[in-house]
């Protein structure tokens, strides 16, 4: 039987960016651990998230339309959605848009070009921090 946020026994992660490669990317890096989803854009994700809970969120910040913090501000407003940890994967560097994301309570922040492999450690160690909130 799988959990709330699980297909086929793996843990679900939603990747958020609007450049199909990244997505591509993100996908080659965790698919084999992992059930990714990937949106490629902010609407596609919040109407995702009306219908599952994914167990984590990777979300670029940079978008068209409606960029990431706005995305990130929705989701810490929707009631069963607001626990779900985020993970900032993104070109921008600043400080205020890193503080901005703490601020926000997201669980790490990944510049882009990433490492698939410290992406994969850096998703597992979220995840496993989750695991301890619950013990």
């Amino acid at each position: 039987m799988t959990t709330p946020g699980t297909r086929f026994g793996k843990k679900c992660i939603l990747a958020v960016d609007d450049a199909a490669f990244i997505l591509s990317r993100i996908t080659d890096a965790l698919e084999k651990r992992y059930d990714v989803v990937t949106v490629n854009s902010g609407a596609r994700a919040l109407r995702y998230l009306k219908k599952r809970k994914p167990n984590l969120i990777l979300l670029d910040i940079r978008m068209p339309v409606r960029d990431g913090f706005e995305i990130l501000s929705e989701i810490r407003a929707m009631e069963d959605r607001a626990d779900i940890p985020i993970i900032m994967l993104t070109a921008v560097e600043d400080k205020q848009s890193i503080m901005k994301g703490i601020e926000l309570g997201v669980r790490d922040y990944i510049l882009k070009p990433f490492a698939p492999d410290d992406l994969l450690k850096r998703v597992q160690r979220v995840l496993e921090h989750r695991g301890s909130d619950r013990g």
